[in-house]
């Protein structure tokens, strides 16, 4: 029967210190202040209880009043431990008589305990401070007895006693730790959650706004994850490329080497690859850009995925090519200057004397040629210095509707011997700009007469100027001629390269460099067959400062 009423008491016991400590687990709230004095209270309220279960058995009384206090003493220290045992001192004093050892027990238990407490609190946990406190209070326990001389002939009351008392700390001690490492586990993995949690919003804020493509890709050549910037860059959203084979938007001519190296690094072959990439736009036009591939190794230690990352390079490509074009530019401007001026001498020696020689000698055959084709290469001796020494430029105020009828005025003769019509269409009566008239006048006058080649069967041009709402003067040449195909336009301009069979591209050449002088631009559009759409702007006069 005692033993039924030993694991009832103790099951009180575990039940009266579990309490707390679910309860605790479900409030999410800061720690107590003064907590040792609240932790005290408790223990002191669990001890009072404890005595009035106490166990009576053929006129003896079990309670395990003191498992509170070692608990208390060993997890709060001696403030919360001295509250607790104050209770537990007066509930056996009202419980029972015999107070003298009662107190002077109680009172050596709690010097002593605190003592320990100042020494072993840095070196022990509070598991292994419960241990030293029980094994403390079993012998001064026995040392009591012996002293007051309690019952010293009932060993079998004692031992029954200090078990109760024994069982009572390790089912406490055991519950209050397995609950603290429980929640240490639980405040561990809500720490972890938080910081993945953190570290995968800033994660997701830069792959959701960056303009690089972001890509996870699977062994069948599938994308499994895609940024957002896919859209805003390709203009394809998120569900129409999630599973679909990336060699789909990749150029043909990119194929081949983009599956070699994806294909060695799932093979573990290579660790890190940079290649240039084209990718095809939603609209259908290549955009280039320089992919950068990582692989994700499983647990198996094989390559599971590769990531991808691609920034578009573009605008990057345009400025090596402007450079490019800019260093070469001033290669043949150097060359340029240095041929010209050891031809141009020889050339006039020889055209000299060729004429002179003509007039003495009117039968000789193909005469007037040679003086057609050095005419024609002095013409290049002048292109070709003109391009390669730095002009004056003076700035006048002029109408560029005037340089226009001027140019026209100049070619209508020649125009009119192969049956084209220059027509024209001003929205203005006046289109006032700073410019150099002559340099001026040689662009419209080259870009006309390219027109004019470009028709040899005759038709017409439109030549149209009107005012744009950013203040500058557009001037339009339209013709109907055999236009160029898009994958030349943007070789117009370069020293060198020209469409037709006996050009240089000098002439064309000089012109940018012109307009450019100007603040100016000049964009071309053509079809073939149907002509080509010359367009220049320049700033007006009120907005040049």
């Amino acid at each position: 029967m005692i033993l039924f009423d030993y694991i009832v008491n103790l099951s009180i016991f575990s039940l009266l210190i579990s309490t707390p400590l679910v309860i605790r687990s479900f409030m999410d709230h800061k720690p107590l202040k003064q907590s040792n004095l609240w932790i005290g209270l408790y223990g002191g309220i669990v001890s009072v209880i404890l005595v009035m279960l106490s166990v009576k058995q053929q006129g003896y009384s079990y309670d395990i009043r003191y498992a509170p206090v070692i608990l208390v003493f060993a997890y709060m220290g001696p403030v919360a431990g001295f509250i607790t045992g104050i209770f537990a001192l007066l509930i056996r004093l009202l419980s029972s008589g015999n107070w003298p050892p009662a107190i002077i027990g109680w009172a050596l238990i709690m010097f002593v305990f605190t003592v320990m407490h100042i020494w072993i609190r840095n070196r022990m946990t509070p598991l292994k401070r419960s241990a030293a406190f029980l094994g403390t209070y079993l012998v001064l326990y026995v040392f009591i007895l012996f002293t007051f001389r309690i019952l010293v002939d009932k060993p079998i009351f004692h031992l029954q006693y200090v078990l109760f008392v024994l069982l009572g700390v390790i089912i406490g001690g055991l519950l209050i730790e397995s609950h603290e490492r429980l929640h240490r586990i639980i405040r561990e993995r809500n720490n972890m959650e938080k910081t993945l949690e953190a570290s995968e919003s800033k994660y997701r804020l830069i792959a959701n706004h960056t303009s690089d493509l972001i890509m996870v890709m699977d062994k069948d050549y599938s994308g499994s994850y895609f940024s957002p910037s896919h859209e805003l860059v390709l203009g394809y959203q998120n569900h129409e490329l999630k599973g679909r084979a990336l060699c789909s938007i990749i150029n043909p001519d990119d194929e081949v080497k983009f599956k070699s190296m994806i294909e060695k690094m799932f093979e573990n072959k290579e660790i890190n690859t940079s290649m240039e990439i084209r990718f095809k736009h939603k609209e259908g036009h290549w955009i280039a850009f320089e992919s950068l591939c990582r692989p994700v190794k499983a647990e198996s230690k094989g390559i599971e995925h590769i990531v991808m990352i691609s920034r578009d390079i573009s605008e990057r490509k345009k400025a090596e090519e402007i450079l490019l074009q800019s260093e070469k530019l001033s290669v043949i401007g150097e060359l340029a200057a240095g041929v010209a001026h050891e031809i141009r001498n020889p050339l006039t020696t020889i055209k000299g004397f060729l004429q002179i020689y003509n007039k003495e000698n009117h039968a000789v055959k193909y005469g007037d040629l040679l003086l057609d084709e050095l005419e024609r290469i002095e013409t290049i001796t002048s292109e070709l210095l003109s391009m390669a020494k730095p002009q004056a430029v003076k700035l006048t105020r002029t109408d560029v509707k005037a340089l226009i009828e001027y140019t026209v005025e100049f070619l209508t003769p020649q125009t009119n011997l192969i049956n084209i019509e220059l027509k024209r269409s001003y929205e203005e009566t006046a289109f006032p700009i700073m410019c150099d008239k002559n340099q001026l006048k040689q662009v419209f006058l080259n870009i006309l007469k390219n027109a004019i080649e470009a028709m040899p069967n005759g038709g017409e041009i439109y030549i149209s100027l009107r005012k744009e709402a950013d203040g500058e003067c557009l001037i339009a040449v339209q013709d109907q001629g055999c236009g160029i195909p898009d994958e030349l336009i943007h070789r117009l301009g370069q020293p060198f390269y020209s469409l037709k069979e006996k050009g240089t591209g000098l002439g064309l050449m000089i012109c940018h460099k012109i307009i450019k002088q100007h603040h100016g631009s000049i964009t071309y559009s053509s079809k073939v067959n149907e002509g080509t759409l010359i367009e220049i702007r320049l700033p007006l006069e009120s907005t040049v400062g």
